[in-house]
């Protein structure tokens, strides 16, 4: 069961720290901040739908999907992408004990939140199938049905020649093909990744087959 305000002060925190930071709030970062927050209330829904499956705690899992990005408040740098799940962990965890969590449920979210981006953490803690859990959810969410416009939009995929598009859709279905049985912690999160890797493979096909139909008889 969800513990609702919990769960209303996580929003609340990760609100504000968007709100106030500087560095979203600068006029070329606000598209971000707007997908930043999006992207995030679909990977704790999709942690909550792997909570419900595997009998995790609910709550705590919808709060470590929350905060698994918020570091994105502040200006990563050149190379500090890799980094942003272990700076996350360190914004989450006092705030984590402040709600009153026991000492070694913080530390499974927060170590869920480190390792969500490269699997590694810079503190002690177990690859529990929970923790596992929060990148499952933040990657689940990179293959659904929102991003496909997304990347495609970010590419330039209309702009791109025949051969250009072409190539693109081919490469794109490939990689797709090679890490659908990419193996997951947990069989929830497997099976949310095949349905959804098996829809975007759908997808690609059908761009392969309709770009080769717009440039000659088959």
């Amino acid at each position: 069961m969800l513990k609702h305000k919990l769960i209303e002060q996580t929003e609340d925190f990760l609100k504000k720290a968007f709100e106030d930071s500087l560095y979203l709030n600068a006029e070329e970062h606000l598209s971000g901040k707007k997908y930043r927050l999006e992207h995030t209330y679909r990977v704790a829904n999709i942690g909550l739908e792997i909570a419900r499956k595997e009998g995790f705690d609910e709550t705590e899992m919808v709060i470590a999907c929350l905060l698994h990005d918020i570091s994105y408040c502040e200006d990563f740098g050149e190379n500090g992408w890799i980094e942003h799940g272990r700076r996350a962990a360190q914004l989450a965890r006092p705030f984590l004990a402040g709600l009153g969590l026991p000492e070694d449920r913080v530390n499974d979210i927060c170590y869920g939140i480190a390792i969500h981006v490269d699997d590694k953490a810079d503190f002690e803690g177990e690859r529990t199938p929970f923790a596992l859990s929060v990148g499952d959810a933040d990657n689940i969410d990179r293959f659904d049905v929102y991003r496909i416009h997304e990347i495609l939009s970010h590419d330039g995929f209309l702009g791109m020649e025949y051969e250009q598009k072409r190539d693109y859709a081919q490469k794109r279905l490939e990689k797709l093909r090679e890490i659908i049985d990419m193996p997951l912690g947990t069989k929830a999160a497997e099976e949310l990744w095949k349905s959804r890797l098996s829809f975007y493979i759908q997808f690609f096909e059908k761009l392969v087959s309709q770009i080769e139909n717009s440039k000659r008889i088959k």
